[in-house]
């Protein structure tokens, strides 16, 4: 047999079933929605998505108290009688502030290719999402759809994860490029991810890194990452794009010391220099009328030289 080719799975038998008739195996298939108590339904694995007390869950809540759970979660079995959930976390935390002991759900053998898929899908629809919500989201997705091996009649893996990413970036709207970055994101240290999602957020008075520098770093290795973040954490400054850049330059060519991530990173950037500006309307009307701008700028700086002549003869003065 061909390596990419799918293994074949064979349904478990048990001795019940010997003594089920076809109606009841049939109807043991179809979908079905039950109250389960809350304490035998157990989180997805390694779920991506956190679940916040927030101010929608605690709207959520209400909702529930008033009206009930209007939408089923969507779950698994599993072979120990209880249940995997695979859509519907916010709203088993929601059961549980309400003080609910169980909550309908729609039980469905999935496999965990498929759990996965319905998962992230389920949950990518929420209006805000964390960048590293998303990252680990996005990979979980590609790594399914990788594994399902829709497309066995392609050996090469460069091929099937190009193929695996547009077809997210075509279910999400967004471009290959856009999907790849976030993916990139998972690369990253947890700290470091942090200040990503801080700065979606806008968090004041926290270390914040928008997303391009950030992709760039998640090519270091964890080691240089952890001096990164030491760096940044005593410098009280994240890289900027270009700085992140020459990092991860030095970092493929070995170079990357700890000395040089302080030298790169303690460099000023061109964002956190004062510069003081003056519009040609604010000015202009100080001027006779034809002055050119090279005329007032030559006017300005004399001035300015007269003035700090003059500021430096009272500091004489005082110095006395």
């Amino acid at each position: 047999m061909k390596e990419n080719e799918e293994k074949m799975h064979f349904p478990k038998v048990t001795i019940d079933d010997f003594f089920m008739t076809q109606e009841e195996r049939d109807a043991q298939k179809l979908e079905r929605i039950q109250n389960l108590p809350l304490n035998k339904i157990f989180d997805f694995p390694n779920h991506p998505f956190k679940v916040r007390d927030d101010e929608k869950m605690f709207e959520t809540v209400d909702s529930i108290k008033e009206h009930g759970v209007l939408v089923p979660a969507i779950v698994r079995p599993k072979e120990n009688g209880t249940y995997e959930m695979v859509a519907g976390h916010r709203r088993k935390r929601a059961c549980q502030l309400a003080q609910l002991e169980e909550m309908p759900c729609i039980i469905r053998n999935l496999t965990d290719d498929e759990a996965t898929i319905i998962m992230v899908d389920s949950n990518l629809q929420r209006e805000e999402i964390l960048p590293s919500e998303r990252a680990f989201a996005y990979k979980m997705k590609l790594e399914a759809i990788k594994r399902q091996g829709k497309r066995n009649d392609l050996t090469s893996t460069q091929v099937v994860q190009k193929w695996s990413v547009e077809v997210i970036a075509e279910e999400m709207g967004e471009s290959r490029e856009k999907i790849r970055r976030y993916i990139r994101l998972t690369y990253l240290i947890p700290d470091i991810l942090q200040f990503v999602d801080n700065h979606y957020l806008n968090e004041k008075e926290k270390m914040k890194m928008a997303l391009a520098p950030a992709v760039e770093i998640s090519y270091l290795s964890n080691k240089e990452q952890e001096i990164l973040l030491e760096a940044m954490e005593t410098s009280i400054a994240t890289p900027s794009t270009s700085q992140a850049q020459r990092l991860r330059a030095e970092s493929e060519k070995g170079t990357l010391t700890e000395e040089k991530i302080y030298e790169i990173l303690d460099e000023e950037k061109p964002n956190q220099r004062e510069n003081v500006k003056f519009t040609y309307e604010k000015v202009k009307k100080y001027f006779p009328d034809g002055y050119t701008v090279q005329q007032m700028e030559s006017v300005i700086e004399k001035l300015l030289q007269k003035y700090q002549l003059q500021w430096q003869n009272k500091q004489r003065v005082y110095d006395r």
